[in-house]
């Protein structure tokens, strides 16, 4: 009777597929690589500043990385800022900030400035421009040794010159292998810091910045990854949560708005869960 009991249990537990907005969607086991769900999983298309996780990852693979190493921020960053109308870590010409405060400032207000800054300081070249290129270099390099077919980037920030793109499924195995590393893991799902930075006189200042994933705030368990938005990416989503021993990672891409990214996400959490 117990047996038959447990039998109807499962049956029953299977939960329905879930309905999303969001033209793409992708929801994995993070633990097995097992997928549970996708939707145009593998279907290219534009990231807005969910890229950020590559360029995370590879400033956190290069050899003999020192965190504390201080990196002066240039005016070329702050103009690429106010050139492209971008997001900011609101970064000031002269200071020295350290490359571990350069990467929570790329990750949570998603600032272009930390981002140009990394690329100039993790590339090689002579000149700023053969650095970044560099740099984007080795985001797709790292692509190519993860075997994702469909990812490429043409920025380091995800402000695409006409080929930067990837795939929901792509962008949830380069989270996942992100999220091997402790420094990442700790600073995306961090809701807000302040950081010290030295400015150029040799003084400091207090740098705050908060998170704009605010999955943080709103779904329990919630351990990162990265918000995205653009014109042509719409709202994207790398998310990762964990509950008990398991943990779900997966993205969403080209969601409508705001509203509709949060309860497409949710519905792919609670459905990763129930699987």
């Amino acid at each position: 009777m117990v047996g038959a009991f447990g039998v109807g249990q499962a049956q029953a537990a299977a939960p329905p597929a879930p309905s999303i907005t969001a033209p793409g969607g992708f929801v994995m086991n993070n633990g097995t690589g097992a997928a549970l769900f996708g939707k145009a999983a593998d279907t290219r298309r534009s990231t807005g500043s969910t890229t950020k996780i590559m360029t995370a990852k590879v400033v956190l693979a290069q050899r003999g990385l020192n965190l504390d190493t201080k990196v002066t921020i240039d005016k070329a960053y702050s103009d690429y800022i106010v050139a492209k109308g971008a997001s900011s870590a609101r970064l000031i010409v002269g200071d020295k900030v350290t490359v571990r405060q350069l990467l929570y400032g790329l990750m949570l207000p998603s600032g272009c400035d930390a981002a140009y800054a990394l690329a100039d300081k993790f590339g090689t070249g002579t000149t700023r421009a053969a650095r970044v290129k560099s740099f984007i270099g080795k985001m797709n390099d790292e692509a190519r040794r993860m075997g994702l077919r469909n990812t490429h980037f043409d920025s380091f920030d995800g402000i695409s010159n006409g080929s930067n793109y990837s795939t929901p499924r792509d962008l949830t195995k380069i989270a996942s292998g992100a999220m091997q590393n402790a420094t990442f893991r700790t600073i995306v799902k961090t809701k807000s810091t302040t950081q010290k930075v030295t400015t150029r006189t040799g003084g400091y200042r207090n740098m705050a910045w908060t998170n704009t994933n605010k999955l943080l705030s709103t779904y329990s368990g919630a351990i990162g990854v990265k918000t995205g938005s653009g014109a042509q990416a719409k709202y994207c989503l790398v998310f990762a949560a964990t509950r008990g021993n398991k943990t779900v990672i997966g993205a969403v891409l080209g969601a409508p708005n705001e509203t509709n990214r949060a309860a497409d996400v949710k519905k792919l959490l609670d459905y990763g869960f129930k699987r």
